[in-house]
């Protein structure tokens, strides 16, 4: 289906102050729907971070990230944190996808449905791609096979034409 993530980079820093001119400048990159949200999350991410937010800094600039190529299946590994009802959990997973995005859409689907975790809840540290060799994760490594097959079992014959389907006969077989 449609992709409704995308990866932005957002460099902001603190508003320049007769005692700092030039402060220092923060650059992250965010997965969100929109570049408002990826705003959003930048504030939140830096101001659990560095003693900063949105009224004492200003964002310079944010930029969609694209897929340098987008047509190859590549491994990803997604290190996470997330507040599950007990606690706060780090977790290593990998996805199999084409772009970032999609491993990082795969990702917010697998934790909602196999750990109960909301998106808001979840903290993407770090996606990174992974050669073959390096993962990890069996799910993921069972697809790496130059001959891999997908048998379809229960394969029903049909009939051609509509006049073959009939289920009675009307002459008697010899």
């Amino acid at each position: 289906g449609t992709n409704m993530l995308h990866e932005y980079q957002v460099i902001g820093r603190h508003k320049p102050t007769a005692d700092n001119a030039a402060p220092t400048m923060y650059r992250m990159r965010i997965f969100a729907p929109n570049e408002v949200v990826a705003k959003s999350r930048f504030w939140y991410f830096l101001s659990k971070y560095h003693k900063m937010k949105k009224t004492t800094g200003e964002i310079l600039t944010v930029n969609e990230i694209f897929e340098k190529n987008p047509n190859v299946i590549k491994n990803f590994g997604a290190f996470v944190r997330y507040d599950s009802r007990s606690g706060t959990h780090n977790l290593y997973k990998e996805y199999r996808d084409t772009t970032r995005v999609g491993a990082v859409s795969q990702l917010f689907m697998d934790m909602a449905g196999n750990h109960r975790v909301r998106a808001r809840s979840v903290q993407v540290m770090d996606v990174k791609e992974v050669a073959a060799k390096d993962c990890k994760r069996a799910y993921v490594t069972e697809f790496h096979d130059s001959n891999i097959k997908f048998p379809l079992p229960h394969r029903v014959q049909r009939a051609s034409e509509r006049r073959f389907q009939r289920r009675f006969r009307p002459t008697r077989s010899s």
